[in-house]
């Protein structure tokens, strides 16, 4: 097929987009840098008012669902719930450094589940530094804590439709129920957490403290600020999964419910002034919603000038493959794909893409667990990475490389991946 000019105009958008995005010139927010991409493609005419609703129509599920589950997240955080937990496992694992750090994996891929990647990314990752120093680790002994909880949070975000923006998206363009996507998924995520676990340890094991004390831990009760909103925290995962479930059967936009349920625990957390709710909605992640929203814009008319039909055409090669390959290699292609440009724009790409394919519903998934393991290949490849990385240089002063968390990313992402597509071939 011929390119046309404005192809290669949307490939240099997306470029300085991207580049703004990682760069962030005068601190300028990713959300706006996403803005500004969006607004040069509406103005060039790659995109019109059109591509703007079809879009929307895309994301509004998933962009709604995102800030009430990071709403509710941030919630439990306030009211010392996550603390609590990885106190209490702190204690459990009894000085025996191998176990917390398999304790703090599983810990972090059930927050992934649940409260989607972002929340383990940058509410857990924090904690855990802060126990850690707390028990007088060194430094270097604190490094594979960290970087085993940046990346369960990717790789752990694959059960639930709400696990990853990557899948809401997904299940949400291919009209895909809650229960329907999970009873595909829950397999292929708990290859994706115990290979994670193994293969994280076995890079790590030489590195990870033996034994600790707890003696200054203390006591993790006294974690917890709200009892009211710690006692609430099981029954609300409870009603929400039932929710979300009961929802799926009647095609519920999942978005209804989390927002809904997130409403409810706003409400509660400020009637009982333990909770700083002005404080949360200041913290919430703002810019991810407009970045997100401006990046799917760019990508759009990305898809639109020729991308779609040469990822089509692709992947149609793919498809004809013998045996598990077109698992394996569709998967590939679509880690290096959100790898490269990250996995918000090239979820949506993969789903245009996969939408004319004849007999490639499988697709369906290797495109979310490419978007969702594929990006720890790089720095760029996951939002939640990103923020992760930024979370760690202000509050902690903890500088990882480029270079370093490519190495150790790959090395470990791409067996991994390999296992969890090969899962998906034989359920």
């Amino acid at each position: 097929m011929t390119l046309s000019y404005n192809f290669f105009i949307s490939i240099a958008i997306f470029a300085i987009t991207l580049l703004l995005v990682i760069k962030k010139p005068k601190n300028i927010g990713i959300g706006y840098s996403a803005l500004i991409g969006a607004a040069a493609s509406y103005g060039l005419g790659l995109i019109n008012f059109s591509s703007v609703i079809a879009v929307w129509d895309i994301v509004w599920n998933a962009t709604f669902t995102f800030i009430a589950i990071i709403l509710i997240s941030l919630v439990l955080d306030e009211a010392g719930v996550f603390r609590y937990a990885a106190l209490k496992i702190s204690k459990f694992a009894n000085g025996n450094g191998n176990l917390l750090f398999m304790f703090i994996i599983i810990l972090g891929s059930c927050i992934s589940a649940i409260f989607a990647n972002d929340g383990t990314a940058l509410i857990l990752t924090p904690i855990v530094y802060e126990i850690l120093v707390n028990m007088n680790v060194e430094r270097k002994y604190i490094l594979p804590f960290i970087m085993a909880t940046g990346f369960i949070a990717d790789s752990a975000s694959l059960p639930l439709p709400v696990s990853n923006l990557v899948n809401i998206v997904s299940t949400t363009y291919f009209h895909i129920s809650f229960l329907g996507y999970a009873g595909v998924m829950i397999l292929p995520d708990v290859v994706s957490v115990l290979s994670s676990l193994s293969i994280l340890y076995l890079y790590y094991r030489k590195n990870i403290i033996t034994s600790y004390s707890t003696d200054n831990l203390g006591n993790p009760r006294d974690a917890i600020i709200s009892e009211t909103i710690a006692k609430m925290t099981l029954p609300v995962i409870i009603i929400l999964i039932l929710l979300y479930s009961i929802g799926g059967i009647y095609n519920v936009p999942i978005a209804f419910i989390s927002v809904a349920v997130a409403a409810f625990m706003m409400l509660v957390a400020r009637s009982g002034k333990d909770v700083d709710t002005a404080k949360i909605f200041r913290e919430a992640p703002w810019q991810i919603v407009i970045f997100s929203f401006g990046m799917y814009l760019v990508v759009y008319g990305l898809g639109l000038n020729g991308l779609t039909a040469l990822m089509a055409t692709l992947l149609a090669h793919i498809t004809s493959l013998p045996g598990p390959l077109p698992d394996l290699f569709s998967g590939y292609f679509f880690a290096l794909l959100a790898s490269s440009m990250n996995n918000m724009p090239s979820v949506m790409l993969g789903a245009l893409s996969i939408s004319g394919i004849h007999n490639g519903s499988y697709l369906i998934y290797t495109n979310v667990i490419g978007n969702d393991i594929g990006p720890k290949f790089t720095p760029i490849g996951s939002l939640a990475t990103l923020l992760w990385l930024h979370t760690l240089d202000r509050k902690n002063g903890i500088k990882i490389g480029y270079g370093y968390y490519m190495k150790v990313g790959f090395t470990i992402a791409f067996p991994v991946l390999t296992l969890t597509l090969l899962s998906l071939y034989f359920i």
